[in-house]
């Protein structure tokens, strides 16, 4: 495991207050380790705190930040990916709370090489106390931006 990253920024296509992981702790061939410190204000965020379900993005950007990582080691660029599902997301509590630092391990199952991926992924609080799981099924087509670019023949 190589422990010199770059920033986040570098990994993952998202940007502003949909980039919801801070930075990559942990990259290896069959995945990554990634870290989250619940914010204070922003997206999502309710009296309460971060709803538990947006665990489900934090492992989705984790899987993109491992995606990016190794594109950049093969001299590729980072490509676009989409989350499409998960499968028994399972959390331990309703909502994390503000200021909490968490940890997403993200562990491939499986990768084929039309861009389908299945994860499983795991969030831990500082204590590593398990908050919540899931497998989540991702997509990295060649051409990602051709799946958000609206077509030329589209009409409004």
């Amino acid at each position: 495991m190589s422990h010199d990253f770059l920033s986040i920024e570098n990994y993952v296509p998202h940007r502003g207050a949909m980039l919801l992981v801070d930075r990559l702790l942990a990259a290896h061939d069959d995945g990554a380790v990634a870290e989250v410190t619940v914010p204070r204000d922003g997206l999502f965020l309710h009296d309460a705190g971060m709803p538990s379900w947006v665990g489900i993005e934090y492992m989705a950007q984790t899987v993109a930040a491992w995606a990016g990582w190794r594109a950049l080691q093969k001299g590729q660029a980072v490509q676009i990916g989409f989350l499409l599902g998960s499968r028994k997301y399972e959390a331990a509590q309703a909502f994390f709370a503000p200021g909490t630092c968490l940890t997403v391990s993200v562990h491939r199952e499986l990768m084929g090489d039309n861009g389908l991926g299945m994860f499983d992924c795991r969030i831990h609080d500082a204590d590593e106390t398990p908050l919540a799981t899931a497998r989540i099924a991702v997509f990295e087509p060649e051409d990602g931006r051709a799946y958000i670019s609206p077509s030329p023949s589209a009409s409004l």
